[in-house]
């Protein structure tokens, strides 16, 4: 289910507040300064061949120094660049400090002193394991579930959490264990969630749960899914048998139901006709014998009575 403002239960654990929060870096087209730096390039080492030919030999060293210099400031210069990708995005430190994102693709160019790291910020699928948790009813079930979430603040993502990636997995799995043991399987009450029942609403509960767990590390979660949902084999046929059973009393009971409409017709429609007349007895017989032939599960053997109505 995509995650919606829905308020968070009471037990929803309480992230620390976000000591750094993302901003755009200071950045500028990376073509123009590729082409600086290439001149920068030419130009030194046009002053360094130049130096080389002269006869001088103080113009000589000046202009091969001044070459090397030129060629270096061009080549420091040019490190500033970088590709961004669409989907990408580069977070910018400078000495340890956060100095902003750059979001914009293509070639961009910043302070070549500052470090630059990569972040993907596509849109990514995390799938559980199949966990063996206990339901609210302490039955054995197996269940997982994927997950779909991106990146959203990539100075929280990197500087907020040790690991984003190993963080949404691990809070992933306890929300889906946490949610398991919540609810049951199957609910005893019909007004009850059920973790098979009520799909949807549960679904919708994990990704609230998931939100409110994963929001300090700058992660949105788009969808949350159940993909295994069973009970653990030592049980599972036993609660099978248990589901039949109940699938069972549930056909009886609207055989039950169809026969009592039936047979409340039959009687009206005597009553109505008045081509017969019946006491009590002989209609709580005629009940009894309607009720054994609607509601059996067999065929019913017809028996011929020769005598009078009473014998």
């Amino acid at each position: 289910m995509p995650a919606t403002s829905t308020s968070l239960p009471a037990d929803a654990p309480e992230m620390p507040e976000p000591q750094v929060r993302e901003f755009t870096a200071h950045s500028i087209g990376g073509g123009l300064a590729l082409l600086l730096g290439l001149v920068g390039l030419g130009i030194g080492v046009g002053l360094i061949f130049t130096g080389a030919a002269s006869a001088d030999g103080g113009a000589k060293a000046a202009l091969v120094v001044l070459g090397v210099l030129v060629v270096a400031a061009a080549f420091l210069a040019m490190s500033g660049l970088n590709m961004v990708a669409p989907g990408e995005a580069r977070v910018v430190q400078l000495f340890g400090r956060y100095r902003g994102t750059i979001r914009t693709d293509g070639l961009r160019w910043v302070n070549p002193l500052t470090s630059r790291e990569r972040i993907s910020t596509r849109v990514r699928n995390h799938e559980t394991a199949v966990l063996k948790v206990n339901d609210a009813y302490g039955n054995p079930i197996e269940l997982a579930a994927v997950v779909v979430w991106k990146v959203e603040d990539t100075a929280q993502a990197l500087f907020e959490v040790d690991d984003f990636l190993e963080f949404v997995s691990t809070q992933t799995e306890a929300a889906v264990r946490h949610i398991a043991i919540e609810y049951p399987y199957d609910a005893h009450d019909e007004d009850g969630l059920s973790l098979r029942g009520n799909a949807e609403e549960i679904t919708e509960k994990l990704a609230v749960e998931l939100h409110a767990r994963v929001e300090a590390a700058g992660v949105r979660i788009i969808e949350s899914r159940f993909t295994h949902l069973a009970y653990a084999p030592e049980i599972a046929s036993a609660m099978l048998q248990r589901q039949q059973a109940g699938a069972v009393v549930a056909a009886r009971r609207q055989i039950v139901d169809g026969a009592v409409g039936m047979v409340e017709a039959a009687l009206a429609r005597i009553g109505e006709q008045g081509f017969v007349e019946l006491d009590e007895e002989r209609k709580a017989a005629m009940v009894s014998n309607l009720m054994v032939v609607l509601c059996g599960d067999r065929a019913a053997q017809p028996v011929l009575n020769t005598g009078t109505l009473y014998q």
